[in-house]
């Protein structure tokens, strides 16, 4: 098998030089934007079912619709609308236990679209120091609206998205 490898790539080895697109760190430079959430809003088309997205749109009023499933829909919705249910739900859960363990949500960020999937980050500090996990945007989403967190889209992604 090493032998196949070495006929594809031949005597190439990754290279820590990308160029200078990353800091010293090793992050990607985003040129991040603060989004609001607009709304939970549904599309049918003729001989589909209806489909639901959020909206994201930044101050300069370019928008980012992203297509979530039903039950985060509902999620995001309920927190938009400060509706406390019976019962909590995931996303009222996580930040419970979030609140409890001292864990902060300092933003999330939409940082890449690839392949009509969107990917997002969540950013918590825990004993002051940041963790960055990668979740669904709509998680993120979810989480940002309920404990008030700043969200972000890479400025990548609204290129993508009016590109299309």
């Amino acid at each position: 098998m090493d032998e196949d490898l070495r006929d594809l790539f031949g005597d190439w080895e990754p290279s820590d030089d990308d160029g200078g697109d990353e800091e010293e760190t090793g992050e990607r430079k985003l040129d991040e934007k603060e989004v609001a959430v607009v709304g939970v809003f549904e599309h049918a088309t003729e001989g589909r079912s209806v489909e639901t997205f959020v909206l994201l749109q930044d101050r300069e009023e370019r928008k980012v619709p992203i297509w979530i499933g039903r039950y985060e829909a509902i999620a995001i919705s309920t927190a938009l609308a400060g509706e406390q249910l019976d019962r909590p739900m995931t996303h009222d859960l996580i930040t419970i236990i979030f609140k409890r363990l001292g864990i902060t949500v300092d933003h999330v960020i939409v940082d890449d679209l690839w392949q009509e999937t969107f990917y997002a980050k969540l950013n918590l500090i825990w004993n002051d120091q940041p963790y960055e996990i990668d979740c669904r945007p709509s998680d993120a989403i979810a989480i940002a609206v309920r404990t008030k967190a700043p969200i972000y889209v890479a400025e990548a992604v609204f290129r993508s998205v009016n590109s299309r």
